[in-house]
């Protein structure tokens, strides 16, 4: 709807109502239902079609109660419609469709006088004002002729239960937006059953309703009438007015004789002469539209919460899935797993074997010695080492972030409102994304650039520089790493105690408690690396949530400005009583 509309002069229309009934739309709006489940489609569809009606006739209606009164011809498939529109205004305003389905825009007849009136700010603002005929069916074309009372303006509307859902959805928005709808049926048509539900929500919102049984045969008139006024009567309609059109000959101009429909033109231009028949009309049509929007908009509240509910639940199933893959990657990162492969046998290059890991228990300066011997000149040895470490911790996040996509996905396989998000996604979100193994590279080459700079500075504090120099920062830092990597082992298994030597080298140059909190502090970093890794991996999952507009209070929201607009009302008839 139009921004002029919260903005505009009610001109007669109830301030408190207008802000109220703008604020139910608001509410409305906020109340989205992205997330497919049970029940939600019908929901969805309440929803436009409460949204619609809103825009298209309330909130308009309570700004201009004083406009003319909009009479709707509605009805089945070849009831005779626009000829029935034509031989009411006496001329041909609207073209009778031959073939079906007849697809072309709806056709608004009215006095030139009354044109102010239905500019494309006030009634039905989504459809485009036109002069001429067009198969537009966004567009309204708009026929002034003085044949038309002023007060009364009549619209064409499509087949309620054309084969064309474009047309069926334009009816039914067309129906929402009158005062009275004129409703048209055969005496071969009047017992479908299309036309009694749009009949049966007439009911239900206290629409003004007329019916014309048109074309009906002399000897039918007597019995088809009974049959049809009792079936109004059942279904709430029994104060209807209703007509009976004669069958006739239809001239070249597509119209009736004039007798034939003397009976329904007369009674509305009565309703056009007389305000307050008219004024009445209205205002039946129009409380009975706000009190129904109202009262049904709470299923709707309840929807609303049920998918902040739902979104909660997918959410905590991705979250479940990378907190699993995640507590594992980062268990791997410590237990060894890591030293069983390319790294360990590239730190055994780098360090050596044999004697010098028999000699662990042996003492710490002849142990130093040694090792200076072994790493001396070999610092290619150690780029080995760093290159394997940086392979293998990219492996390492892959296979986890792999793993956890999986089980995300699955998870939300099985519900309906993750299939949705899911098919919607595509096919990747089962899978790693693609830029994981760039990420991870820059990830785990940071990570080694952090020990380097923290070995580096913690060598810089040392007065034993020539011990320091001669391991070299760079083959500190890998033996930082392989400690790293085996904090969980203890030294247990061959890995741990080959490890072992790393720890030891340290302990020669930093001391005890500098490798301890060296390493913690290695540690937290590369898991801090890992965990932004699979919180970016997640986000896949999580932010096509965020990206749902879903607010939790906006079912609440939505009951109060349905009990705001309620509480108006009563206070309005309490006013009027």
């Amino acid at each position: 709807m139009t921004a002029s509309l919260d903005t505009a002069d009610t001109r007669g229309g109830d301030a408190q109502m207008l802000t109220a009934l703008v604020r139910l739309r608001g509410a409305l709006q906020a109340a989205v239902l992205p997330l497919d489940d049970d029940g939600v489609e019908a929901q969805r569809e309440a929803q436009r079609e409460f949204v619609d009606q809103l825009e298209d006739y309330v909130i308009p209606r309570v700004m201009t109660i004083e406009a003319p009164l909009l009479a709707v011809v509605g009805g089945s498939t070849g009831a005779g419609k626009s000829t029935l529109v034509n031989s009411l205004v006496g001329e041909q305003v609207t073209t009778p469709g031959v073939l079906r389905p007849t697809t072309r825009s709806p056709v608004l007849v009215h006095h030139p006088d009354d044109a102010e009136w239905f500019g494309q700010e006030r009634l039905l603002p989504d459809l485009r004002r036109v002069s001429d005929a067009t198969d537009d069916p966004d567009s309204l074309q708009l026929v002034a002729t003085d044949k038309v009372p002023q007060g009364l303006a009549i619209l064409d509307a499509p087949d309620v239960d054309s084969v064309e859902e474009r047309n069926r959805v334009l009816a039914a928005q067309l129906l929402a937006a009158g005062d009275l709808w004129l409703f048209v049926t055969s005496a071969a048509r009047y017992a479908d059953q299309v036309p009694w539900e749009f009949l049966r929500l007439a009911a239900d919102r206290s629409t003004s309703v007329a019916v014309v049984r048109d074309r009906t045969a002399a000897d039918a008139v007597q019995t088809v009438s009974t049959h049809l006024a009792r079936m109004l009567a059942s279904r709430g309609l029994k104060d209807s007015p209703l007509f009976i059109v004669h069958e006739g000959p239809i001239d070249e101009q597509g119209m009736l004789p004039a007798d034939h429909v003397r009976e329904v033109r007369g009674w509305l231009e009565s309703l056009a002469d007389d305000s307050g028949a008219r004024t009445a009309v209205v205002k039946q049509t129009l409380d009975g539209a706000i009190r129904a929007i109202s009262h049904k908009v709470h299923p709707i509240a309840d929807a609303a919460a049920g998918q902040v509910g739902l979104a909660g639940r997918l959410r905590a199933e991705a979250d479940t899935a990378y907190e699993i893959s995640l507590r594992a990657a980062t268990a791997a990162t410590g237990d060894g797993t890591l030293l069983r492969g390319e790294v360990l046998a590239r730190w055994q290059e780098f360090v050596g074997t044999g004697e010098l890991l028999k000699s662990l228990e042996g003492k710490v300066g002849w142990l130093r010695d040694r090792v200076v011997n072994t790493v001396k000149g070999k610092p290619q040895q150690a780029e080995r080492v760093t290159v394997a470490v940086e392979s293998g911790l990219e492996l390492l996040v892959l296979e986890h972030a792999e793993a956890a996509a999986e089980r995300a996905h699955a998870a939300w396989q099985e519900l309906a409102c993750g299939r949705g998000l899911l098919a919607a996604a595509g096919p990747d979100l089962g899978r790693a994304s693609r830029d994981l193994r760039r990420r991870a590279e820059q990830a785990v080459r940071s990570w080694q650039s952090d020990v380097l700079d923290m070995v580096r500075a913690e060598g810089a504090d040392k007065r034993t520089t020539a011990r320091y120099l001669a391991y070299g920062v760079n083959g500190l830092s890998v033996a930082l790493m392989i400690v790293v990597f085996s904090r969980a082992d203890g030294g247990s298994t061959a890995v741990g105690g080959s490890a072992g030597l790393g720890q030891k080298l340290l302990e020669a140059v930093f001391g005890e408690e500098s490798v301890r909190t060296m390493a913690e502090r290695a540690r937290v970093i590369l898991e801090q690396r890992i965990s932004e890794l699979f919180d970016t991996e997640r986000e896949r999952y999580t932010g096509l949530l965020d990206g749902l507009g879903l607010e939790p209070e906006a079912g609440e929201r939505l009951r109060q400005a349905a009990r705001r607009v309620d509480d108006v009302r009563f206070a309005e008839t309490q006013r009027g009583a």
